[in-house]
């Protein structure tokens, strides 16, 4: 009985530690908010290029063809990219020194950006399923289709 009231107590010591040390945190600063917004969003696109790089080799020829990673790589890039709009959207760092591609112009034109991400959203849901079909020249062509969107947004809302 004796032990398991230490443990007890040294539990409730350890977790009012915690507590304690997670409550003189001080909250991040809006520099530091949006250096965090500007990760978050390269990290999503990190991602998607990631998927991307090997189903476009495949469609330039420098990757041998294989249907069920092009799946696999669509059905990735359909999951993540209704994120786009999101982390755009979550805090605008215009105002704020932080290392980007991304354009000011994007938090100027949120309904265009936004019309484009969705616009590669339904692409990328378009090519995930030509993909799921495992039929080398319609996921060839959906390869390229998808990737034209990409290129929508980047002309805009993205520095060369």
């Amino acid at each position: 009985m004796l032990k398991r009231i230490a443990g007890i107590s040294l539990l409730l010591a350890g977790t009012t530690g915690l507590f304690s040390v997670s409550a003189q945190q001080a909250e991040p600063t809006p520099e530091q908010l949006a250096a965090q917004a500007t990760n978050t969003r390269q990290a999503l696109f990190q991602v998607l290029f990631y998927n991307l790089n090997m189903i476009s080799g495949m469609a330039r020829g420098t990757v041998e063809f294989d249907a069920s990673v092009a799946e696999r790589n669509a059905n990735r890039i359909a999951a993540l990219a209704p994120m786009i709009t999101e982390v755009f959207a979550a805090n605008d760092t215009r105002a704020f020194n932080v290392e980007t591609e991304a354009l000011p112009i994007i938090w100027d034109q949120m309904d265009e950006f936004e019309e484009k991400a969705h616009n590669l959203e339904n692409a990328a849901n378009t090519f995930a399923e030509i993909a799921r079909g495992g039929e080398r020249n319609a996921i060839l062509g959906g390869i390229r289709a998808f990737g034209g969107t990409c290129g929508n947004c980047h002309e805009t809302f993205r520095e060369d």
